[in-house]
């Protein structure tokens, strides 16, 4: 009998957008609530392809504190050129692709909207495609144990539009050779950023993912004997319903970015770096006093495994209210409706795994993905 093991990937796909809406719910009708990992997608979806927290694959934020070994050293130059071209999305996407093909780096890369004068402070972490086995985590994937088990597997190419992976997928399938089936889907996250997780756009779009893993799914059940469908994301999104500008409070104290202290501002949290103890607790002291917002101590750090013996993803963290966007932002300028990175206890944090199986009780998190399709390969 042959059977196919089908996960298919859909960024953002979220448990409260579950609820509102229902997803393939005959097709699957198996759901469970999975609660996501601290940070964004650089640590989920490592915790989803290795089944362990980024205390042990290792990675989490994307940019890391490093200037020794910083790729950006010679963009300080470009910090004197007028930011108003620089700051322009299809120029900084554009300069972005040039930047990762001149260093050969695989893995996912954008500049966002981090201001060229203090890049040289930071390295990238994501330079190789974690999605292929022998990556550079510090355990092995869900694709490295498919190699060592000699199970033919298939993929997505991220890098793709999302019908040609469909029918990348397809064509796999038609050869009805691999047992197991990678279907990775991102655009959902891209528009739940741009219109918001509850709007009329992503209604629209999942009613047609539904339609597409429903003919996939198809497809497949006429090659196949018998085919395990698995709906998976990584995090939820939560609408966005205020910003707040903390850069200009902090650049307000009589400390000097570079000498006293380093910053670098996501979306939804602010890490920071300290010279001194004088910058430190007037930077601490302003942060406590906040109402957005809450600084992540250490003992939490490591309770949501996320603490680092290095100091390369931070020495401090401040994290947003649910809901509460960091703007203007390294990651962006302008507020959007819909963004994750969040509390992982936060409501719009929770990720989903849905299913035409049985899932075990013991599923809980998105680390316990991993060891799913592990069962159901072996």
């Amino acid at each position: 009998m042959k059977k196919l093991t089908m996960c298919v990937f859909i960024d953002a796909l979220g448990w409260e957008i579950y609820r509102k809406y229902g997803f393939l719910t005959q097709l699957a009708p198996n759901s469970r609530r999975l609660k996501t990992t601290f940070g964004f997608s650089s640590a989920a979806d490592p915790s989803i392809l290795t089944g362990r927290y980024p205390d042990e694959h290792t990675h989490w934020s994307s940019f890391i504190y490093d200037p020794a070994n910083s790729p950006f050293k010679w963009m300080k130059v470009w910090a004197k050129l007028p930011p108003i071209i620089f700051d322009r999305w299809r120029v900084r996407h554009y300069l972005s692709r040039v930047i990762k093909a001149s260093h050969l780096w695989t893995g996912y890369f954008e500049l966002y909207s981090v201001p060229f004068r203090y890049l040289p402070y930071f390295d990238y972490l994501e330079k190789r495609d974690y999605f292929v086995p022998g990556g550079i985590l510090a355990t092995d994937t869900i694709f490295d144990w498919c190699v060592q088990k000699e199970i033919d597997y298939y993929c997505s190419n991220w890098r793709e539009s999302e019908e040609n992976i469909l029918l990348a997928n397809k064509k796999k399938i038609s050869e009805a050779k691999i047992k197991f089936c990678y279907v990775y889907l991102p655009k959902l996250d891209g528009i739940m950023h741009n219109y918001g997780p509850f709007s009329e756009a992503t209604q629209a779009k999942l009613k047609s993912l539904e339609m597409q893993i429903s003919d996939l799914f198809s497809y497949a059940s006429r090659i196949y004997d018998d085919v395990s469908l698995y709906v998976i994301s990584d995090h939820g999104m939560a609408p966005v319903h205020d910003s707040f500008d903390l850069m200009p409070l902090i650049n307000s104290l009589p400390y000097e970015y570079g000498k006293d202290y380093v910053a670098f501002y996501d979306s939804t949290m602010a890490r920071f770096w300290f010279f001194n103890d004088q910058a430190r607790s007037a930077i601490i002291s302003l942060l406590g006093s906040l109402e957005c917002g809450s600084i992540v101590d250490q003992e939490e750090m490591k309770q949501l495994r996320v603490w680092f013996p290095h100091d390369r993803f931070g020495q401090l963290y401040f994290l947003m209210n649910e809901g509460i966007l960091l703007n203007p932002s390294f990651m962006g300028l302008k507020p959007i409706p819909g963004m994750h990175g969040y509390h992982p206890d936060a409501d719009h944090s929770y990720s989903i795994m849905l299913s035409n199986r049985t899932i075990a009780q013991d599923v809980q998190s998105i680390t316990d993905i991993r060891k799913t399709m592990e069962s159901e390969l072996a």
